[in-house]
């Protein structure tokens, strides 16, 4: 295997790996506000992940930026409890702040924190050259986010057919809004849970 698949093997690998977890649990929080039909809504605040992210990653690894690892496994969570809470809040996305098209930007700056994450996981494997090991790790994070989305919108989409044939009481909320509230109130308990256990400011009694 050449050197560059072998990074784009481990940047798949780090992304769908167990330990991960908080990754997933950040391209969930971000996926379950959408349906099929929005899909360039989902692709544009992806993509500005993507983008955040690629940054981090390339000057932590370079050593332009140095962050606290303690600081950056305590604020990965915190960017997942507030994009829960961002979907639990915002009913209509229509009239929110810039009609919703807000959220490409916060996902970029999440992104920034979670570049961070990867590059501490990166940082131990370089030996001489970077560019080769960071373009290969970054289309291998890539892959492994096009695979945790697929497999998240699947299971969006049996959501929403459960809830669809279910026989809810009139009035209530829409099948996608229960959806919505379900899923992100569910990360956003295992983030808080997370970002207390991780936080620098907390001591265990």
């Amino acid at each position: 295997m050449s050197e560059l698949l072998t990074f784009v093997h481990l940047g798949f690998r780090h992304i769908v790996d167990v330990g991960a977890a908080d990754h997933i649990l950040f391209l969930l929080a971000l996926a379950a506000i959408y349906q099929p039909r929005d899909w360039r809504d989902a692709l544009w605040v992806v993509s500005a992940f993507t983008v955040g992210h690629s940054i981090t990653l390339a000057l932590a690894v370079t050593g332009v930026v140095t962050l606290p690892s303690s600081l950056i496994e305590f604020l990965i969570p915190i960017t997942i409890l507030i994009t829960g809470i961002e979907n639990i809040v915002v009913r209509d996305r229509a009239t929110a702040l810039w009609g919703g098209r807000y959220r490409p930007i916060f996902a970029g700056v999440f992104g920034l924190v979670h570049g961070a994450g990867f590059a501490n996981y990166l940082k131990s494997m370089f030996v001489d050259h970077l560019a080769l090991p960071l373009f290969g790790f970054n289309v291998g994070i890539e892959l492994g986010q096009i695979f945790v989305l697929g497999w998240a919108f699947l299971v969006l989409w049996g959501v929403d057919r459960m809830l669809a044939s279910a026989r809810l009481p009139i009035p209530s909320p829409s099948p996608l809004r229960l959806r919505v509230v379900a899923i992100s109130a569910l990360v956003t308990a295992v983030a808080a849970s997370w970002a207390v256990q991780r936080s620098p400011f907390f001591t265990p009694w």
